[in-house]
């Protein structure tokens, strides 16, 4: 489930990636930096990003999940820091 998952997240993010044009999100990988840091996404393409994953998750394992959460935004370490964290956040929320 693991790598649906990945390739869930990291699909989305080369899709949108076409409009919001950041570079180091062409080719991502479980190390790409999402938000936060130098080469970060700024908060409204986060948004999109985060959007953007929710309906992707939807899609391709028929289940609605809400990654934009006050679970989420209250966590010490950010689910949003990178594709890694990103990926481990939704995979706790799918198997809830």
């Amino acid at each position: 489930m693991r790598d649906r998952i990945i390739d869930t997240v990291c699909g989305a993010i080369r899709e949108l990636n076409g409009d919001l044009g950041y570079d180091h999100l062409n080719s991502p990988t479980l190390e790409t930096e999402l938000y936060g840091g130098d080469s970060g996404l700024d908060s409204l393409s986060l948004v999109m990003l985060v959007s953007a994953v929710e309906a992707a998750v939807a899609d391709n394992f028929g289940r609605e999940v809400v990654l934009a959460s006050e679970k989420a935004m209250s966590m010490r370490h950010s689910p949003y820091r990178s594709v890694g964290s990103f990926v481990e956040f939704i995979e706790a929320e799918l198997a809830q």
